[in-house]
């Protein structure tokens, strides 16, 4: 059984900032001749990989709520210049849009068991992601969405 990570998406305001963040570094890899792939660096190295990269996604929660995730295709452990551990989440480049699920705000990331992970948006809701991010969000604080 796949087991998922939560993280905080610190710098974006929305789920669209988040997928011009990502078309933005995979465009900067490719004309710098780099494999155009996507990842996110963390401190700390999962240590159930097997279970993570066997059809994990790693969960971001932006201002407060859940609203997507990314499958995490690999983990690649490293040692910085500084000789710190680290690693990096090799994530898929699409964006998967959730229910939103309040979170509170913590630092790192956490493990997210399947069946505590939002579902995805499926197309009898696809109205919700194209709602404009302000709408969303204003329905998020008022508990309605």
């Amino acid at each position: 059984m796949s087991l998922n990570l939560l993280k905080l998406c610190v710098g974006c305001d929305s789920v669209e900032d988040l997928e011009e963040w990502i078309a933005f570094r995979l465009d900067e890899r490719r004309r710098a001749g780099e494999p155009a792939e996507h990842w996110h660096t963390t401190r700390m190295v999962p240590t159930r990989r097997g279970e993570i990269t066997d059809g994990g996604s790693l969960y971001w929660v932006i201002k407060g709520s859940v609203q997507c995730r990314q499958l995490i295709t690999e983990i690649r452990p490293f040692t910085d210049g500084e000789g710190i551990g680290r690693c990096h989440l090799v994530l898929d480049p699409e964006v998967v849009r959730t229910d939103w699920q309040p979170r509170r705000a913590f630092q790192g990331w956490r493990y997210l068991k399947p069946a505590d992970a939002p579902a995805d948006l499926g197309k009898g809701r696809a109205a919700l992601a194209e709602m404009p991010p302000k709408l969303r969000l204003e329905l998020a604080e008022l508990g309605l969405l």
